[in-house]
């Protein structure tokens, strides 16, 4: 199924479940009481995500291994420390410098699929993508910490005017994204439900309920290894030494950027 087709379809299944989500939630999003700038803010954050986000994800996904797309993809912390330079005002030590260049050297053994040389980058167009949706994962973060608005309430609305922007897509390309066999429509409905609907919500309940944030924030380091797992035993790739060896570089320099601020704190 094409990468654009199976975004189409996600994204309208993410809307459907998180509508259903926010109708029974505390404070179900009134549109009667949405004001332009409510408009106007969710038309920015759903251009970037789930429309560019996960649009250039997705084609990342069909050009490279899921492993390395994946790992590639959780650079998004670091692209967020640059970003936070211009769009937050805040100051880069030498520390951080050093911790993301650590990141960086891990990018390089990922991006070499099994490769002995870190030279060698498998499909350069690829890795520029997967990079790329970080870049754009890391904005929407930024954008999304400054949006005090309810936190389902605003996804929807985002999820909602992405899938305007898709509609848009289709017309502009002269196609139809037909419904998919079987095990697409099971792709589909999977991504949609535990990747844009639920377990965002699980996710920020489970953060404001618990008593020590920071611990619980640590255990997203967890999540690439876990997917790396997932992917080994579903879609039955052989994960490279590299790979873990990079996607270990990356994580040690994302903890070490942690560890810095934590210390800046105190």
């Amino acid at each position: 199924m094409p990468f654009d087709v199976m975004l189409f379809w996600t994204v309208l299944f993410a809307v459907v479940f998180l509508f259903l989500i926010n109708r029974f939630s505390k404070e179900p999003l009134k549109f009667k009481l949405l004001n332009r700038n409510d408009y106007l803010s969710s038309a920015l954050m759903g251009l970037i995500n789930p429309f560019f986000y996960y649009l250039i994800l997705f084609k990342a996904y069909d050009l490279l291994e899921a492993q390395v797309a994946g790992a590639l993809n959780y650079t998004w912390p670091i692209v967020l420390t640059l970003l936070s330079i211009p769009m937050l005002k805040q100051k880069l030590s030498w520390k951080s410098l050093g911790a993301i260049a650590v990141s960086f050297i891990g990018i390089l053994f990922v991006s070499s699929r099994g490769h002995s040389l870190l030279g060698h980058i498998a499909h350069p167009f690829g890795v520029v993508l997967a990079v790329g949706s970080a870049f754009f994962w890391a904005l929407y973060w930024i954008l999304n910490m400054k949006d005090k608005r309810e936190d389902t309430g605003k996804l929807l609305l985002n999820l909602m005017f992405g899938l305007v922007y898709m509609l848009i897509y289709f017309l502009v390309v002269r196609r139809i994204p037909v419904w998919p066999d079987m095990q697409g429509a099971f792709g589909v409905v999977y991504i949609a439900l535990f990747e844009m609907s639920l377990t965002y919500v699980i996710w920020l309940k489970a953060l404001k309920s618990s008593g020590n944030v920071a611990k619980v924030s640590n255990l997203i380091y967890l999540s690439p290894f876990i997917g790396l797992f997932w992917i080994r035993n579903t879609v039955g790739e052989a994960i490279h030494f590299t790979t873990i060896v990079g996607l270990t570089l990356i994580v040690l320099g994302i903890v070490l950027q942690q560890f810095i601020k934590q210390k800046k704190v105190i």
